[in-house]
């Protein structure tokens, strides 16, 4: 299938498809003229990638954890699962310190609301 139709298919993207494709995530052949063919498995294969990026991985952990998609080797498999754990626990340390940086914030915000009040009864 053309890349217009890939695109329609998968609510990707044409530009997003050739980003895919510059990563390594997606592979095509060219016609004669030039234009990308790609196999009738690349719709699910843009499906995944689409929701990997949803998750808020990168296109290097998602060149990591596309092989698991395609084998069946348990070794595969568990480096895709310590991939995904270990982006996980990434975002999970990210998160506590946003929430550390708007508790900080709050105080601040509270510090200031109580000054604002103090000079403005002066």
């Amino acid at each position: 299938m053309r890349i217009g139709e890939l695109a329609r298919l998968t609510g990707v993207s044409a530009r997003s498809l050739r980003y895919y494709e510059e990563q390594g995530l997606v592979h095509s052949t060219r016609s004669v003229g030039g234009q990308r063919h790609y196999p009738p498995t690349a719709a699910t294969r843009v499906e995944i990638i689409r929701r990997l990026f949803e998750a808020g991985l990168g296109s290097r952990m998602i060149a990591r954890l596309l092989p698991c998609v395609e084998s069946d080797d348990t070794a595969v498999a568990e480096d895709a699962f310590t991939a995904m754990t270990g982006e996980r626990d990434r975002l999970t340390a990210e998160i506590d310190r946003l929430v550390e940086a708007r508790a900080s914030l709050d105080e601040l915000i509270e510090i200031n609301t109580r000054h604002r009040q103090r000079i403005g009864a002066a």
